[in-house]
């Protein structure tokens, strides 16, 4: 009867000792351990209005996926326009000046063509000796004249022109920035990514440098985590590691990451931060490299084993 008793005294310490240890955090069988802990961040990138003006078009979502080169709306350009059209009419009007040099030296290259016909016709008759000496020199003199005239008037007409011409340059210049900053009212992405946040909307008033929205690339995240200089000599560049997250249903989701950057100084250790040895004073940054399916956000916790 004895024996009976503490035989079931036993058993039921036995099965509260296995109901302990089933409950108590850290100890179930499906907590894997970890060397170190971190947050998952990305490189964000603030995107802002670079003339003023009213966004005419501006349809874009928080987490929007969005292509490089993508259309996402534009600011009214009418200003711009108005402003280009009426340096297009001010340098056609400094060009409409220049000489037509070819209808202007028509009539001297008429009056050459018949001096050197009478030069010419005077030298043959000076080798017949039908005209004289003096005849030939004056209808040499004459053509000579009308060169000179010809090429002093091509010359005055050609300075005139490229003078001209110049006189539209700062014109020119100022056309090329109305034309960069038409360019610029097109609001394009600049890199394949998801939209985190939006700061303008459609038919809002903007100006030079005011945010219109954050877009990051989580197609390959960063899990930013921090180890003991103990574990310094444990990890490389390029290493791969195991880096586990919670997957809500009291077990981990496990992938591979690379580390690709290890501060070189340390730090004090942040005081959300947990490594193997929490009670160390400093701390090494080290970030992994970890391919995004859509599963990892910034903010989330992750755990990395070496």
């Amino acid at each position: 009867m004895i024996d009976l008793k503490i035989t079931q005294h036993t058993l039921a310490y036995q099965l509260f000792v296995a109901c302990v240890l089933l409950i108590m955090p850290g100890c179930g069988p499906d907590d894997p351990g970890y060397d170190a802990t971190g947050t998952f961040e990305a490189e964000e990138t603030i995107i802002s209005a670079e003339v003023a003006g009213v966004l005419k078009s501006f349809d874009i979502e928080e987490g929007q996926q969005l292509k490089a080169g993508a259309m996402l709306g534009y600011i009214d350009t009418t200003t711009l326009y108005l402003q280009r059209k009426q340096l297009l009419a001010q340098i056609q009007a400094v060009l409409s000046k220049r000489p037509d040099i070819n209808s202007q030296l028509s009539s001297l290259r008429e009056q050459l063509k018949a001096a050197e016909l009478e030069q010419r016709r005077v030298s043959q008759l000076f080798e017949a000796e039908a005209a004289t000496a003096k005849q030939l020199d004056d209808v040499n003199a004459q053509v000579a004249i009308i060169k000179g005239n010809l090429d002093a008037m091509y010359t005055h007409l050609n300075s005139t022109s490229r003078s001209l011409v110049r006189e539209t340059a700062p014109l020119e210049a100022q056309l090329e920035l109305l034309d960069e900053r038409i360019r610029n009212s097109l609001i394009l992405s600049p890199m394949n990514g998801t939209v985190l946040m939006t700061y303008a909307r459609q038919h809002e008033m903007v100006s030079p440098g005011k945010p219109l929205y954050k877009v990051a690339d989580l197609s390959d995240i960063t899990l930013k985590v921090y180890i003991t200089g103990n574990q310094l000599p444990t990890v490389k560049l390029n290493q791969e590691v195991a880096v586990l997250t919670d997957d809500g249903g009291g077990g981990y989701t496990e992938n591979k990451g690379k580390i690709y950057w290890i501060s070189d100084e340390a730090e004090f250790t942040p005081k959300s931060i947990q490594t193997q040895n929490e009670r160390a004073d400093k701390v090494y940054a080290m970030k992994v490299r970890v391919p995004n399916d859509g599963t990892y956000k910034i903010g989330m916790y992750g755990q990395i084993n070496f």
